[in-house]
């Protein structure tokens, strides 16, 4: 494979999954560590994603809330929210997750609307403090450079005082037999504490990332009461999860 496809695919799998490992993309590439390093350098230098500690972000993730102009399927990230937003009632509690389409959530959220927001995310609570009628709750511990949400085993004692009418996450692979999961052992930690904190959890997902896996385990794809795709319903890419016990929308 020439370095030129090897970066574009790089660039598509770090778009998709927010966050990838060197180690992902020497096996999926079928490359040395050297040389998956050696691209992701090229493409931090080149600012067409961020070089971290064994891996690479997307820009995108990092950005901050009014900054839209490197966000990966936008389109369809939105077309999620304006779904999600609508589940959403006046004088909820609720949590929202990090990440892109969450933020596209939070941008759509009624300004008129009363509701106590929990997040441990940075951009996500930056966004929130826009609308006076929203108490915004952050939950607090060790700041995560790479994703900017807070982490560690005090944002899970936190997370384990709180009961949240309805959670809304995100994640970076998902699987109707294996669920969701992750690579990164302290994401999937905090995001096990969330489900556990809430009533309802709803799964905010491009289809892209469905029917895909990795190395941790966050919880079974039935632990999830809906998860919300860009597609219809109906859609047959859908079929797998259909019988899963989960609401579609």
């Amino acid at each position: 494979m020439l370095k030129e496809e090897r970066q574009r695919a790089i660039l598509k799998e770090v778009e998709r999954h927010n966050r990838i490992l060197l180690t992902h993309i020497a096996e999926k590439l079928d490359v040395s560590i050297d040389t998956a390093r050696r691209d992701v350098k090229e493409l931090d230098a080149d600012h067409k994603l961020k070089k971290v500690h064994g891996g690479a972000v997307s820009l995108g993730f990092t950005s901050l809330p009014n900054n839209t102009t490197n966000i990966y399927a936008r389109q369809e990230k939105v077309l999620i929210a304006e779904k999600a937003v609508k589940l959403i009632k006046k004088d909820s509690v609720i949590f929202i997750d990090g990440g892109t389409t969450c933020l596209e959530l939070v941008k759509l959220i009624p300004p008129a609307l009363t509701l106590s927001i929990f997040t441990f995310s940075l951009p996500v609570a930056w966004q929130l403090l826009e609308y006076p009628n929203v108490k915004v709750i952050f939950i607090g511990g060790e700041i995560s450079r790479e994703s900017q949400i807070s982490v560690g085993s005090y944002t899970v004692h936190q997370l384990a005082q709180v009961r949240f009418d309805y959670s809304f996450i995100g994640t970076g692979y998902v699987d109707s037999l294996h669920g969701l999961t992750d690579f990164d052992w302290e994401i999937v930690q905090i995001k096990k504490a969330v489900i556990n904190a809430s009533k309802k959890t709803v799964l905010l997902c491009i289809s892209e990332k469905l029917n895909s896996q990795h190395q941790y385990k966050t919880c079974d794809i039935n632990a999830i009461n809906t998860m919300i795709t860009e597609l219809e319903p109906n859609n047959n890419l859908l079929n797998p999860y259909r019988n899963q016990e989960i609401y579609l929308l």
